[in-house]
């Protein structure tokens, strides 16, 4: 029998989902999962009928970080770590560079390196009964790596709480300290973030992708660095031909057609 594949790609209405496949593990990120996610990631950032990329995970669970099993299987082989750890690295960095919004559809568990993607995503959307953690610290290693994304996502004060006591949390805490955008019912879960990333598609890819790209790069500048470098992609996105019809369409009071120029 054919294996299942790790991740499974659909795409509709201008979103594509990518479904961890591995609910026996939580779809614990394990390194074939992690080069099938970034096989697919890279695959939707090319494909312009995707607009929008959801991640999500079958069965159970979100997904509950790296495979402790592999990585004892692997007899704790420090080349292997280097690779596990540096590619798990390139997948949540192959998120935030990715011109297209990825949101997180989480349900269950995102615990450790499930916990940094979801906190690598763009948005992210929980199902109520949804728990978090960064447990790392209770088995004797840190979540160094799912710290980046982290301390990224919600202020300093919260993360370390996280990463020192690697205590559970549930989804009004992660809604609350900022890690998720929106809490919703179980059974609504794929509804809604099926709603809010159909919205994000029918906006224009191009001012998405600028946008996204400009958010990135200011957050890490001074104040004043920030607006001259924003000052100059307004300018620039201002010349581009859906900004143009955007605005056109907005002052005759009509829907816009994107082209994506």
């Amino acid at each position: 029998m054919t294996e299942e594949p790790f991740v499974l790609t659909e795409t509709a209405h201008g979103v594509a989902t990518l479904t961890m496949n591995r609910p026996q593990s939580r779809n614990s990120l394990s390194l074939p999962m992690l080069k099938a996610l970034m096989a697919a990631l890279s695959r939707v950032a090319d494909d312009a009928d995707a607009r929008v990329v959801v991640v999500a995970g079958a069965g159970p669970a979100f997904c509950a970080g790296h495979d402790l099993r592999e990585m004892r299987e692997k007899g704790f082989d420090r080349a292997y770590a280097v690779e596990l750890f540096g590619l798990c690295g390139d997948v949540m960095q192959a998120i935030v560079r990715m011109q297209k919004p990825v949101v997180a559809r989480v349900h269950g568990i995102a615990t450790a390196a499930g916990c940094q993607l979801a906190a690598s995503c763009d948005l992210a959307v929980a199902a109520e009964g949804s728990r978090f953690a960064t447990p790392g610290v209770n088995i004797g290693l840190f979540c160094s790596t799912p710290m980046v994304a982290l301390t990224r996502a919600v202020a300093p004060k919260h993360a370390l709480q996280l990463l020192l006591t690697g205590e559970m949390i549930d989804a009004d805490a992660a809604f609350r300290i900022g890690l998720i955008n929106e809490i919703v019912p179980a059974d609504k879960l794929t509804e809604r973030v099926d709603a809010l990333a159909r919205g994000l598609a029918a906006k224009s890819p191009k001012t998405l992708a600028i946008g996204k790209a400009a958010f990135q790069s200011q957050a890490e500048m001074t104040l004043a660095d920030a607006y001259a470098f924003t000052r100059e992609v307004m300018a620039d996105n201002l010349q581009t031909a859906d900004a143009k019809e955007g605005i056109a369409a907005f002052l005759e009071k009509r829907q816009p057609t994107w082209t994506g120029a």
